[in-house]
């Protein structure tokens, strides 16, 4: 399973030209699911997510989660992280979870997010969709378990 984390000042996924989650100050999480991932895998990388220490603190270093900063959470399925670009001009996606399954994991990751924090918006799966953000830093991290 794949993480690319981006602090952000403020993120937003619109579908349809409708805004379907937003974020203030937080995190904007790209999730690749593949194959071999499981509800244990999932766990694993939402307790990175939530713990990841992205934030400054008051000597502006990076010590704070986005639990200690109570911030916002914006997770979009992003099938693409998934893709095997070694070779070649084209990517592969057989590595990549088939949509059923992604769709089940995508969804429990969402839960377990909401049952561990209040500030939790996202996307839908496998949807259209436009995603705006207001990267800070730039600070973006790839987090895979």
């Amino acid at each position: 399973m794949y993480g690319l984390i981006q602090r952000v000042s403020s993120a937003s996924v619109a579908i349809e030209q409708q805004i379907n989650g937003q974020i203030d100050q937080g995190i904007l999480l790209l999730l690749g699911i593949e194959k071999t991932d499981s509800q244990s895998t999932a766990d694993k990388l939402l307790q990175r997510v939530l713990n990841y220490r992205v934030f400054s603190d008051a000597e502006d270093k990076m010590n704070l989660s986005l639990l200690d900063i109570n911030g916002g959470l914006l997770v979009i399925s992003q099938f693409t992280l998934a893709a095997d670009t070694n070779k070649g001009l084209r990517p592969s996606f057989s590595s990549a979870a088939p949509p059923e399954q992604a769709e089940s994991l995508y969804h429990y990751f969402l839960a377990q997010a909401r049952a561990q924090h209040s500030k939790i918006e996202s996307g839908i799966f496998a949807a259209d969709m436009q995603v705006s953000l207001c990267n800070d830093g730039p600070v973006t991290f790839n987090l895979r378990v």
